[in-house]
């Protein structure tokens, strides 16, 4: 049997890193098996939806490097999946619904009340064999004894979220539902309805939620609730992505950071935790760090031109050995992304601001001492990091002082801050011109 899985959002004006997690651990688990990735938008409720919307969740999952393997052909054909395909919409299935529901009226097992058709829930205990809570036998509560069906279309004529979920996951053969635990209540109306279709349910799997450092639950108002947060906070899409999917699985050997194809390789539904899942932000930052660290340079300047340019930092007005030649010597210095224009937009920026702490370090004495230094640069033939180094240290020696009185003066000069990158590979990269320039006006503040 070829494993068949679907994400299945609602259209609400963000993506939730849970909805994001529950679509990761899907994605992964048909790439695993080999199986199909499906993308269907539960957009019923015409009220809510928007196209906004909607492309909220194709960036967010296009940003994660999430695709899917069906769907109907896009107009622009823009999206990333086999044959550029969108996602299903269950606003465009209107007709399957309603067949269904004439289907269940027939035979008896719905009824039409109020305008509304209802389902004739079982009232025997519903068994559910969850792959990751195990088996659970859901049995009517008091409040259901009396009356425990359920509407399926409204007297409006829309189909309620449990009976297209089922008819969407039954035509579209599902053989798996891998989806968060708060459904897990829901589960035994979709059970019912899949027997009185007379087929047998798909397997499910509940995965654990994922709540705040505190244990609280995680709503839309925390602080990286939505993956929207990650996109516009300098995190590299393929660490946030490594992330989420420790949250709740773990691998065999333990380890966390963990390449994409690896990734694929080892993730199967028996390594799902049963508790919930905490979100370490620090955690996230440090995992970030350790990819930026790694990554090819190419993508680091990607990224990093991006985050510069939504800082208003303008890397074109540069010629592009000078923009790489720049960050790379910024590179493994950073957790996330949007630390760069503090620890290197001095790169990109003339004149360089001097803020209060600077223009206290730059005392008269100071002064007279990066004046040395200012004159000592002006002579190099080449402005090379290891002869500015020694020429740094043959002005100290000369005035009798140790490196760190003239590297700090210095450092304020050039970059407006107390540190960043490594000074004499800095003044390197910026060229004998620039750095003199830094220092005439750190001089004449």
């Amino acid at each position: 049997m070829s494993v068949r899985v679907r994400f299945a959002p609602s259209p609400t004006g963000y993506l939730h890193i849970g909805g994001a997690r529950t679509a990761l651990f899907n994605w992964l688990y048909a790439r695993h098996t080999g199986g199909t990735f499906i993308l269907r938008v539960e957009d019923t409720d015409a009220a809510r939806n928007s196209q906004e919307a909607v492309n909220v969740i194709l960036d967010g999952l296009r940003w994660l490097g999430m695709d899917w393997d069906e769907g109907p052909l896009t107009a622009d054909a823009t999206g990333p999946s086999k044959g550029d395909r969108g996602p299903y919409f269950q606003s465009q299935r209107k007709e399957n619904y309603a067949r269904r529901v004439e289907a269940l009226l027939s035979r008896g097992l719905a009824y039409e009340k109020d305008g509304a058709v209802r389902f004739r829930m079982t009232r025997e205990p519903v068994l559910i064999r969850d792959l990751v809570v195990g088996d659970v036998t859901r049995a009517l509560t008091d409040r259901e004894e009396a009356d425990p069906d359920f509407v399926i279309m409204r007297s409006d004529g829309s189909p309620v979220f449990h009976f297209v979920n089922v008819v969407d996951d039954l035509e579209m053969g599902i053989t798996h539902v891998i989806r968060g635990e708060d459904h897990l209540s829901n589960t035994s109306k979709h059970v019912a309805l899949f027997q009185a279709f007379g087929v047998e349910p798909p397997k499910y799997a509940h995965i654990p939620l994922i709540l705040n450092a505190d244990g609280s639950k995680m709503s839309k108002r925390d602080d990286g609730a939505a993956l929207a947060y990650y996109t516009e906070n300098g995190y590299a899409p393929e660490a946030v992505l490594n992330y989420l999917c420790l949250l709740g699985w773990s691998p065999k050997d333990g380890r966390e950071v963990i390449p994409l194809k690896q990734l694929i390789a080892d993730f199967d539904l028996p390594q799902i935790l049963r508790h919930n899942a905490r979100f370490d932000h620090e955690k996230l930052k440090w995992m970030n760090g350790e990819y930026l660290r790694a990554m090819p340079a190419d993508r680091f300047y990607e990224l990093s031109v991006h985050t510069l340019a939504r800082a208003g930092v303008d890397t074109n007005r540069f010629p592009t050995a000078y923009v790489k030649a720049a960050l790379d010597t910024c590179m493994g210095k950073l957790r996330i992304l949007t630390e760069l224009p503090a620890y290197g937009g001095f790169y990109f920026t003339d004149p360089v601001a001097l803020d209060a702490e600077a223009k206290a370090a730059l005392t008269p004495e100071a002064r007279e001492r990066l004046k040395k230094l200012r004159d000592a640069y002006a002579g190099l033939a080449e402005f090379s990091a290891a002869n500015l180094e020694a020429a740094l240290k043959e002005t100290a020696k000369s005035l009798g002082v140790k490196n760190g009185v003239l590297v700090h003066p210095a450092r304020f000069a050039c970059t407006g801050r107390p540190s960043g990158p490594s000074l004499y590979h800095l003044m390197e990269v910026l060229g004998q011109d620039r750095v003199l320039a830094r220092m005439d006006a750190a001089l004449a503040v």
